[in-house]
């Protein structure tokens, strides 16, 4: 079960990793709120397309939780993307995926504040090391510049986001005890129809802006694997293994992000990136050592 969970969470990290990229391509060819809407809009059409008889045998418990799926569609799906595009109009591709690194810690300080799930020493020091890490990358390699609160106001954003995802994935536990199809066809709806009024707020400020061949490309690969594929392999992933363990790998998708980044949009890799992939890389070792320790002791009846 660990294997597949493990092999489930990379494969998000690394579509994820990709959407950061993909959002950087968008930058002039479509605008932010549009590509959001018409992501989960394409999203949507096609789970719902082979969904459709799982969505009526399970449309009893669905009934009973529309606000709770329509708040995960709401901040996980559409605030949280809107979020990470916008910043990508400010900051480069590698921050914006270095960043989500600080998805675990706050998944680890959420669950722990409200639940009271444990966190062992070993946890701590891996989401600490990932910590310094989003750190030095959003001060631009000067932690003297966070300090002065002299953030750009891409990476500011991409903060937001990184609290706005955390916050779904935390949330996860409520979900109602559904077939995975009918649960992403929900949360892709109330996706698609809370990134409504946000792209007629974008049209009405004259930024609008519609899909070019690249904008279209960059729709068409968010809608699929980072929307769909991600999504259903970490939820998997969630089940599988728990949240906690799970949210440590969104750590990998700097990785991905960056190589992705330099390999396809060819960005100046610099020094403290190289420092910061370094303790994501020990922090989510580190951390998932300890936890995977734990779980062999807790399932051998120990403490």
């Amino acid at each position: 079960m660990n294997r597949t969970a493990y092999i489930f969470l990379l494969l998000t990290a690394l579509f994820w990793g990709g959407n950061a990229v993909a959002g950087k391509f968008a930058v002039g060819h479509i605008s932010p709120m549009l590509l959001t809407l018409l992501r989960w809009l394409l999203a949507f059409l096609i789970i719902a397309a082979i969904s459709v008889r799982q969505v009526q045998r399970d449309w009893t418990m669905l009934r009973k939780h529309l606000w709770l799926l329509a708040a995960l569609g709401a901040f996980g799906f559409t605030f949280f993307n809107m979020a990470l595009y916008s910043a990508l109009n400010y900051t480069s591709a590698i921050n914006v995926t270095i960043e989500q690194a600080g998805i675990p810690m706050v998944i680890f300080v959420a669950n722990l504040l409200l639940f009271g799930t444990p966190v062992r020493a070993g946890q701590i020091i891996g989401f600490s090391l990932s910590l310094v890490g989003v750190a030095l990358t959003a001060g631009h390699g000067s932690f003297s510049q966070l300090a002065r609160l002299e953030v750009n106001f891409g990476d500011a954003l991409m903060i937001l986001a990184v609290l706005l995802y955390s916050g779904y994935t935390v949330a996860l536990r409520f979900r109602p005890a559904i077939n995975w199809q009918s649960l992403m066809t929900a949360m892709t709806f109330f996706a698609f129809l809370t990134a409504i009024p946000f792209t007629l707020w974008e049209w009405q400020r004259g930024a609008l802006m519609p899909p070019d061949t690249t904008g279209a490309m960059v729709v068409l690969y968010t809608a699929i694997l980072p929307s769909l594929a991600a999504q259903v392999l970490f939820l998997k992933g969630v089940e599988y293994i728990g949240a906690n363990r799970a949210g440590l790998f969104i750590n990998a998708v700097p990785i991905f992000g960056t190589l992705l980044a330099v390999a396809l949009l060819g960005e100046e890799f610099h020094p403290y990136h190289g420092i910061a992939l370094v303790l994501v890389l020990g922090g989510i070792w580190i951390a998932e050592l300890s936890g995977r320790k734990h779980a062999a002791i807790s399932e051998a009846g120990g403490p």
